[in-house]
């Protein structure tokens, strides 16, 4: 799909607008098109059916689009048309599933964290998560204002699931990852297709990418007492090495997966880490300066009828700082 266009879903909310212009910038990365696609309010969608409906000719031709207009402005475009690369659509329809459809053909579908409608609270609007969990195309979700860096690790650790130590290494891990292309990796799970996205994705923009993989973090003692099935499992004690076993492990695994990555984006840097605690939570901690975080959107053995997103992608989506992309990984013969 080398021709494919970026799109933007836009609804002349502040939401869209973020992600309008991320669009912008992400097709002038790529050197293709973008396309500004606006799913029809329902009075727009009546209005079109009734004329086409009763044939009256002394009705005018189309309903007032002003999100068309809007989207000319902030594009600067000079008279009625719009900038060159730039391409506009109004779709009818629900808007998960027009979005579904017009996303079929896109390189990738870019959209707000919420739209106009729904509440101010909400971390995630219906919309986007429906679009996520079902576009076939990679899908990037960029959050509202206020799920911006300022927010902090210790909300976005609690409502993940970061666990107790990861706000203490959130600053750090932040920097680390301050401009860079974060991706999850379960090295023996994860689809080619996630990785071959970030990586892209890094080097378009000639940047890191970091790669994160997360392991389980054994109980205390004091749990044991009154868990008696939670057990320290071996490999989960330090010994006299670098580190713990499972850190080795998932370290050499990760470096297995990505030697193909490595040798097709040889001019790509790559930071490998292998870090205790949840996934979701340290991918939601290094979002806080990550340029973008890759996620995919299903576990790679479900079936073609299983729709709902994953657990980390659901709780990336809802809790990261900055854009992230879901990637579907789902194919029709699995």
């Amino acid at each position: 799909m080398s021709n494919a266009p970026v799109i933007a879903a836009v609804d002349g909310s502040e939401h869209s607008l973020r992600a309008l212009e991320w669009a912008r910038k992400e097709a002038v990365r790529h050197d293709c098109g973008l396309l500004v696609a606006h799913v029809l309010p329902d009075h727009a969608q009546l209005y079109a059916g009734r004329r086409a409906s009763l044939h009256d000719a002394s009705e005018p031709a189309e309903f007032a689009d002003p999100v068309r207009d809007w989207v000319r402005s902030l594009l600067g475009a000079d008279g009625p048309g719009l900038p060159e690369g730039v391409t506009y659509e109004a779709l009818e329809g629900s808007v998960p599933e027009a979005l579904r459809v017009i996303g079929s053909r896109a390189r990738m579908l870019v959209m707000g964290s919420r739209g106009r409608g729904g509440f101010a609270s909400l971390l995630l609007g219906s919309s986007s998560r429906a679009v996520a969990s079902t576009a076939a195309c990679p899908v990037v979700v960029v959050p509202h204002a206020e799920r911006g860096a300022a927010d902090g690790g210790a909300e976005a650790g609690a409502g993940a699931g970061a666990g107790a130590g990861a706000d203490a290494d959130a600053d750090a891990d932040a920097e680390q990852s301050a401009g860079r292309v974060v991706v999850g990796l379960h090295a023996a799970e994860t689809p080619d297709d996630v990785l071959t996205f970030a990586f892209t994705e890094a080097a378009v923009r000639g940047t890191t990418v970091q790669v994160v993989s997360a392991y389980a973090i054994p109980p205390s003692p004091s749990l044991v007492i009154d868990s008696p099935f939670a057990v320290i499992p071996p490999e989960g004690l330090a010994d006299e090495g670098d580190g713990v076993p499972a850190e080795r492990e998932m370290l050499r695994s990760q470096t297995e997966r990505l030697a193909p990555l490595r040798e097709r984006f040889p001019d790509v840097p790559v930071e490998q880490a292998a870090v205790p605690g949840d996934p979701a939570g340290r991918l939601v901690i290094a979002s806080r300066a990550a340029a973008l975080v890759v996620v995919g959107r299903h576990h790679p053995r479900r079936t073609a009828m299983s729709l709902a997103i994953g657990s980390v992608a659901h709780a990336v989506l809802h809790h990261a700082h900055g854009p992230v992309a879901v990637v579907p990984t789902l194919k029709d013969d699995v």
